[in-house]
C-alpha cells in the first residue's frame, strides 16, 4: 500500500528513508544560484505578472496576448503550428483558446484541405483588442529592455532561442 492510497507507510520503510543522508545545504545554494531552469522560470513568472498587470484593463493576460498575437497572420494557422510556436502542447493550447473563443476573439474551424486538422482565426473583435493591447505591450517592453544593459537584450534573446 502506498501513502497516496491513504495508508500509513511501513515503519521499516520510514526508517530507511530517514537513514538516507540528507542533501547538504550547500547543494541547495548551488541550485539556487546556478540553475538556468530556475532563473528562467522565475524571470518568466515576473515578466508575465508585469504584462498581466498592464494588460488587465483590457481583460487580457500576457498569455492571451501572446496567443492572439500568434494568430495575427495573413492565413489562419493550424493548432499544431501555433502550439509549436508557443512551445505548448496541443491540449494546453486548446484549453487556452476556449476563453478567447467564448469572448468572440478567436475562431476554431475545420481545415478545408484536411478535415482532421483545425485552423485558428482571429475575429475582428480579436484584432481590435490586439490593436489596443499592442501599444501597451510596446511601452512596457521598451521599459524592460531599457533595464537591460545596452545591446544585451538581443544577446539575451539569442541565448534563450539557442536553448529551444
Amino acid at each position: 500500500m502506498s501513502i497516496r492510497q491513504g495508508k500509513k507507510p511501513d515503519i521499516a520503510l520510514a526508517r530507511e528513508v530517514d537513514a538516507r543522508p540528507a542533501l547538504p545545504f550547500d547543494k541547495t545554494i548551488e541550485v539556487r544560484d546556478a540553475c538556468l531552469c530556475l532563473h528562467v522560470q522565475r524571470t518568466a513568472r515576473a515578466l508575465a505578472r508585469r504584462f498581466d498587470d498592464v494588460l488587465r484593463p483590457l481583460d487580457l493576460t500576457s498569455g492571451q496576448f501572446s496567443l492572439l498575437m500568434s494568430l495575427n497572420r495573413p492565413e489562419p494557422p493550424t493548432i499544431g503550428s501555433v502550439a509549436e510556436l508557443l512551445a505548448m502542447d496541443r491540449t494546453t493550447l486548446t484549453a487556452n483558446l476556449k476563453p478567447l473563443e467564448r469572448r468572440g476573439l478567436v475562431t476554431i474551424a475545420v481545415d478545408k484541405q484536411d478535415k482532421r486538422s483545425r485552423r485558428l482565426g482571429i475575429t475582428p473583435a480579436g484584432r481590435a483588442l490586439l490593436a489596443q493591447a499592442y501599444p501597451i505591450w510596446r511601452e512596457t517592453h521598451t521599459a524592460l529592455e531599457f533595464k537591460i544593459a545596452h545591446g544585451s537584450a538581443d544577446s539575451l534573446r539569442k541565448a534563450l532561442m539557442s536553448l529551444l
